[in-house]
């Protein structure tokens, strides 16, 4: 059993308008999805749409410190705090995911975890104080022991960058192939094989959404879409659950430049999705239902 969780920054659910959602525009098939209001429905390619509360009992806007850390956690952080919080984490969510980041916790089940995101060489000049200053996925996988990935990953093709495509790579003058969205899913579904959990980030998407640039927000949906097609295709769905999920919306709705309060795209394909899908209301209950999973089988 081998879980493929997908965190798309920033990817709320909408409405059908493609003036001002890109998940509107036509020649979609897996993120043609929209708010209605209701529980589970079915989705594209077997899947399951599963809206995802948010705003976690807090007045406000959803930001990712919080969203993203009560995602990993499963610990309702906006409550913690009594607010949400932008950015990065403060002290007190880096000691909730110290104790509970989801990579620790399959660890501690003696499974194997990885965060595939590919750092840049400068990160590894870092003081390690000034890295558990950064983001929330850089400070779960630091409170997990887990190794990061290199540059020489990404050419041994067993790891992938935040962009997928190394466009961005490429720009900052690194020699780095440039991959298809195909061919980097393609790494992604391989790479899976070595673990239990797997952790991929792509937040591109909220940058677009707080550009409001439709043009840019509709080529990052796109690329998205043809991404996920090929890992579906190459990933081994009897044996893998593939989730895709968010920490907020923003993308969706592009008439304004702050996050939403809508309930957040959280996709399931694959093995165990009909459990999972039962179990998840609100951001706070991803990690529990993940890792209830993951009990299940380790122990059948």
């Amino acid at each position: 059993m081998r879980v493929i969780l997908i965190f798309v920054d920033g990817l709320g659910l909408g409405t059908r308008d493609p003036q001002r959602n890109p998940c509107a525009q036509k020649g979609l098939e897996l993120l043609t999805c929209f708010e209605n209001g209701k529980g589970s429905t079915p989705a594209a390619r077997g899947g399951f749409l599963v809206p995802t509360e948010a705003t976690l009992g807090v007045e406000g806007l959803p930001q990712s410190a919080t969203g993203q850390t009560t995602l990993f956690t499963g610990v309702n952080c906006s409550k913690l705090l009594g607010r949400h919080l932008q950015g990065y984490p403060n002290e007190e969510l880096r000691e909730v995911l110290r104790e509970r980041s989801i990579l620790k916790q399959v660890k501690e089940m003696s499974l194997r975890s990885a965060f595939i995101n590919v750092y840049r060489p400068l990160f590894f000049t870092l003081k390690e104080k000034t890295k558990w200053r950064l983001s929330t996925t850089t400070v779960a996988t630091l409170s997990a022991d887990l190794p990061f990935f290199r540059i020489e990953n990404l050419h041994q093709k067993r790891a992938i960058y935040h962009d997928f495509t190394n466009e961005s790579l490429i720009a900052r003058g690194f020699d780095v192939p440039l991959f298809a969205p195909e061919e980097a899913a393609q790494i992604l579904a391989r790479t899976s094989q070595e673990y239990n959990f797997i952790l991929y980030e792509y937040f591109l998407t909220d940058r677009a959404g707080h550009n409001q640039d439709l043009e840019r927000a509709s080529s990052e949906v796109k690329k998205l879409e043809r991404f996920l097609l090929t890992l579906l295709r190459e990933a081994n769905l009897e044996e893998s659950l593939i989730i895709l999920t968010s920490d907020h919306g923003n993308l969706e709705d592009l008439s304004v430049k702050t996050h939403t309060r809508n309930r957040v795209m959280t996709l399931l394909w694959g093995r165990g999705s009909e459990q999972v899908k039962d179990r998840i209301q609100s951001l706070e209950d991803v990690t529990p239902a993940l890792l209830h999973l993951l009990r299940e089988n380790d122990s059948s």
